[in-house]
C-alpha cells in the first residue's frame, strides 16, 4: 500500500470518528433511558403505597355506583 493509500485512509477514518463525536442522536436515546430506568425505580419504591391507595379508591367508586 502507498504513502498516499495510507493517509487518504487515516483522514477518512479521523473524519468518521469526527462525525460520531458530534453526533448526539444516541444520547438522547441514553437521557430517554435514563429517565425511565428512575420513572420505574420510584414506581417500584412507591408503588405499595400508591397501590394500596388506588385500589381504595377504586373501591369507593364502586361502592358509591351500586
Amino acid at each position: 500500500m502507498s504513502y498516499f493509500h495510507i493517509t487518504r485512509k487515516i483522514k477518512s477514518q479521523i473524519a468518521f470518528f469526527k462525525g460520531l463525536a458530534k453526533d448526539t442522536d444516541g444520547a438522547s436515546a441514553i437521557e430517554y433511558a435514563l429517565v425511565v430506568g428512575l420513572v420505574a425505580l420510584v414506581i417500584a419504591a412507591f408503588g405499595n403505597g400508591i397501590g394500596t391507595q388506588v385500589t381504595a379508591i377504586l373501591t369507593r367508586i364502586q361502592t358509591a355506583l351500586t
